[in-house]
């Protein structure tokens, strides 16, 4: 695969822009200066050096971000600053079917919620992962305003109406770790669902933190604002 488009498909700008990255010189393959656009690699596996930074080929983008408060999970946000500005340049501008589209966020979590939060530029995960029918559990840790009590995990887990559905949203797991946290396990994913589950039960949610996806877990070396390639191990984890 030429140079130029190895750095076109990982998102280092247009094929002009990528060339003209390695005729200037920005760009080190094995240590050694690249001067010649159409030279030839094996694109899988290949480690390389841009403006003085090291990257890995990557065919699909696979990133989890530990998404810190304050932010909001959209390309445009509306006051927050959005999580997409956590990422470097190239994440950003990876090409999708011809056009500049970037990671994606799989799902959201509200400005004020934070922990695990999953990116690709890959539509069939996002859709497999987004279908109702997949069932892939999402583990919340949940600080109450008030006091929990045995009748608040039990209705969770026996299920409570929604104002936008008649149907039981049930807990497929709950837990009071103390006198004001819970820990939530959901299997599918609805608006605000365990803001407004919690206040179904006659609480609030003062803060919210999402700390696993399927067999996923957030590192606890992942800082806030963070984020980390996933490999193929951690993926297998999640729908694990």
């Amino acid at each position: 695969m030429r140079l130029d488009d190895i750095l076109y498909t990982q998102g280092f700008g247009t094929r002009r822009v990528c060339a003209g990255l390695v005729q200037q010189g920005h760009v080190a393959v094995a240590g050694q200066i690249q001067t010649d656009p159409a030279q030839e690699f094996e694109a899988e596996g290949l480690r390389f050096r841009v403006q003085g930074t090291d990257w890995a080929f990557h065919q699909k983008a696979y990133l989890m971000l530990h998404k810190p408060a304050g932010t909001e999970c959209s390309q445009k946000p509306s006051t927050w600053p959005s999580v997409y500005t956590l990422l470097p340049g190239p994440l950003r501008q990876r090409p999708q079917k011809g056009a500049v589209q970037g990671v994606q966020a799989v799902g959201r979590l509200d400005q004020d919620t934070t922990g695990l939060l999953l990116l690709t530029d890959d539509g069939a995960f996002i859709h497999r992962m987004s279908s109702p029918r997949r069932h892939v559990p999402k583990v919340y840790e949940v600080m109450t305003k008030h006091p929990l009590d045995q009748a608040q995990v039990q209705r969770l887990l026996a299920g409570v109406v929604l104002d936008d559905d008649p149907r039981p949203v049930r807990a497929a797991a709950c837990e009071a770790l103390d006198s004001h946290q819970l820990r939530l396990t959901l299997t599918e994913g609805k608006y605000h669902q365990v803001k407004r589950m919690v206040a179904a039960v006659g609480n609030r949610v003062e803060a919210l933190h999402r700390s696993q996806i399927g067999g996923l877990r957030l590192p606890p070396d992942l800082a806030p604002g963070q984020w980390r390639w996933l490999g193929a191990e951690a993926l297998a984890s999640i729908a694990a």
